[in-house]
């Protein structure tokens, strides 16, 4: 039997090649079975839950807790050392102090084999190159960028010895099953790259690693059949056909959501049909940009286009496409904004689809922000702290450590990070700037207010000083739905659901100024259709955005907010009367009906309030609607349409003469312009639902 020792000062005197996947995933397994760190198992939602970071161990434990720092950081693309030399010294460390590896099968003796196996192949190979150039004095530390900061910004930020990344990293793996420890953390990062389209902001911000932020690596998430699943979405029936005579007249508050595309897709590449009350055919149209007139000036800060169409699946009626096109703000012309990352950092978050998902996600979102904007970060879990006091949004390196240092745990405690973040929004407000409160979380609120209901009254109390609301929602299997429409639709905001990098790169880059700049408020549309043209009606979606006919002259009724840049789709199907698609039959005692204006041709009048943000009065335009008004360009109207069809079916509803492969080929043949290949992919959307069903 040799030495260990001998065998550590061999290991020592090699060369430092990388490990061999299978003896780093044979240590990291032993070391993950051998953890018998105190560690509270309660399951998430209980008030009283500590994280495991905050447990203080002896020092026998706390060595141990340093070997497994150690193999952690083996998964770490940021050591700049040879991984497989620090390899053997941890196991040589282990076997000299007598620490347990068992429990896997796997012996000491076998890993440091393996280890120099791999050792020796690669000396060999780099025997016949050439010698290598002195390296590059290494980057800063996150660890060393961390104590640069002030002592009070630490306390505030947690705990900052023990919340170290990666042993929160290798604790949540700890409790995983084994087949799971060993696929995620022997994964290649180079076999996981990001997407392209968020390629150029990821090097933007790994450029930046030589200030002294080195990003924390994180797999795409990959889709995920969930057990146990205790989602929940808004009850809303699609929306009745009605009859003109009986109810000329339909009101909504517009909405450019696209929370609910983003589900579907999430389900169907998952190899599942999504839940049928996630699917929100409005917020699938208004997830694709359209080709709309632009409005001449900021003082009307949006166009409104009108056409009549057939309707594909219905050879009797026709489609009335409502398109709006909000003003784009240029960069310069942007005001500066003051943002509050308010982040779900409870227990539920405890995986890879969400807070490291989100770390990434608010660091693309950082890249596009500049001198004039300020970030201040608030947690909540069994209770809110002040992550990050307002700073300078140039001071990239301070706000991506903070982001960094976050890990899961504890009960959520969303009420009282709402009320914190909306404190600290107050003290950041400035004249002329926007103030806006960045919400993510899965939606899993089980402390304080946690009724959509209750949480929709207590955000619209807080709209009223000007801060907006906006809701990010990640993750699946306790995604709660309800909860962030009602945080939504009444704070102001709009919500999105980032399942990959890709979509955050589109929601938080490619769509950042609609996003976060508005240009108009409480928009609301109501339409009067002429009883002597059109006899029935169906609203295809906004459901959950219904508003009573009173409601749209009164501007204290609270309706949707338009972005700079934001185009906005409703489509209403529409019988002429006479059309041999009517449905409903005529009354026994009903008079014949009568033109409401002098001119019977008119289909129906379109009208539109708004306010400008920060006014308290609304403006009106109004338009009419003539059969054969053709503002949009037919191919829009028919992607458009191809969208609403594929929801409508996914809904579960039967439309005549109409499939998925009608969908499909109606889809393909009007993708137009589709510079990012959003149009494409519903199409294999499409298909994937077709196979599924």
């Amino acid at each position: 039997m040799t030495d260990p020792l001998d065998d550590l000062k061999k290991a020592l005197k090699a060369q430092q090649p990388r490990p061999r996947p299978e003896a780093r995933a044979a240590a990291l397994r032993a070391a993950a079975e051998a953890f018998d760190e105190k560690r509270s198992a309660a399951a998430q939602g209980t008030a009283d839950l500590a994280r495991p970071t905050q447990d203080r161990p002896d020092r026998r434990a706390g060595f141990r807790r340093g070997v497994l720092t150690m193999f952690s950081n083996l998964t770490q693309p940021r050591i700049l050392m040879g991984t497989s030399a620090l390899a053997t010294v941890v196991i040589a460390v282990a076997i000299t102090q007598n620490l347990p590896l068992g429990g896997s099968g796997i012996s000491p003796a076998e890993l440091t084999g393996a280890v120099d196996e791999r050792t020796r192949a690669d000396g060999a190979r780099r025997a016949v190159r050439p010698p290598a150039q002195s390296p590059a004095p290494a980057p800063q530390t996150r660890t060393e960028a961390v104590e640069e900061q002030p002592a009070a910004r630490r306390a505030d930020a947690g705990d900052a010895d023990d919340a170290n990344a990666p042993v929160a990293e290798f604790e949540a793996l700890a409790d995983a099953p084994a087949e799971t420890r060993t696929r995620d953390l022997v994964a290649s990062p180079s076999s996981q790259a990001a997407p392209p389209l968020a390629q150029r902001q990821l090097g933007k911000i790994q450029a930046e690693s030589s200030a002294g932020f080195l990003p924390r690596p994180m797999p795409e998430p990959f889709p995920q059949v969930v057990e146990g699943n205790t989602e929940r979405y808004p009850q809303a029936q699609p929306n009745p056909l009605k009859l003109v005579a009986d109810e000329p007249v339909s009101t909504f508050s517009i909405d450019v959501d696209t929370a609910s595309y983003a589900v579907v897709r999430s389900s169907l590449n998952a190899g599942q049909m999504p839940p049928r009350n996630a699917v929100r055919v409005e917020e699938m149209i208004n997830y694709f940009d359209y080709d709309y007139p632009a409005p001449d000036s900021r003082e009307v800060p949006f166009a409104t286009s009108v056409s009549v169409q057939p309707t594909p699946w219905n050879d009797g009626t026709q489609l009335l496409h409502i398109g709006i096109q909000g003003y784009d703000i240029a960069p310069a012309e942007r005001p500066p904004l003051n943002l509050v990352f308010l982040i779900d950092t409870s227990g539920s978050m405890n995986d890879p689809r969400k807070l490291p998902l989100l770390v990434r996600s608010f660091g693309l979102l950082l890249d596009t922000l500049d001198a004039r904007d300020t970030v201040a970060i608030v947690t909540y879990a069994g209770s809110a702290g002040l992550v990050l006091e307002p700073t300078a949004a140039s001071d990239k390196v301070t706000i991506l450590n903070s982001l960094d240092r976050l890990a899961a745990g504890g009960s959520t405690a969303g009420q009282a990070g709402l009320q914190q973040a909306y404190q600290v929004a107050g003290r950041m407000a400035q004249e002329g700037a926007v103030s806006r409160v960045i919400l993510a979380t899965d939606g899993d609120f089980n402390v304080g207010l946690s009724d959509p209901g209750a949480l929709k009254d207590f955000v619209a109390e807080r709209r009223e000083d000007g801060t907006y609301l906006s809701v990010l929602g990640f993750g699946r299997g306790n995604y709660d739905d309800a909860i962030t429409q009602a945080l939504a639709q009444n704070g102001n905001g709009t919500a999105a659901y980032i399942d990959t990098l890709a979509e955050a790169q589109k929601v938080l880059v490619e769509d950042m100024t609609g996003a976060l700049f508005p240009i108009a408020d409480d928009v609301k549309i109501q339409i009067e259709f002429n009883p002597a043209q059109v006899s029935e009606y169906r609203l295809i979606g906004y459901e959950t955005r219904a508003l009573n006919r009173e409601d749209f002259n009164d501007d204290t009724v609270d309706a949707g907010e338009i972005g700079a840049g934001h185009t906005v789709t409703a489509l209403y199907e529409i019988t002429p009367v006479g059309s041999s698609a009517e449905r409903i039959g005529g009354l026994r005692y009903q008079s014949e009906p009568q033109p409401v204006v002098d001119d019977g041709a008119e289909y129906a009048f379109l009208k539109l309030r708004y306010k400008l943000p920060g006014e308290e009065t609304s403006k009106l335009i109004e338009t009419p609607v003539l059969p054969d008004r053709q503002d949009i360009a037919p191919e829009e109207t028919r992607f458009a349409a191809a969208v609403a069809g594929f929801g409508r079916l996914l809904r579960g509803e039967t439309l005549p003469g109409w499939s998925w492969d009608e969908a499909r080929e109606l889809a393909a043949a009007n993708r137009g312009d589709d510079p990012y290949g959003y149009r494409s992919e519903l199409l294999s959307l499409i298909r994937m639902a077709d196979a599924l069903e």
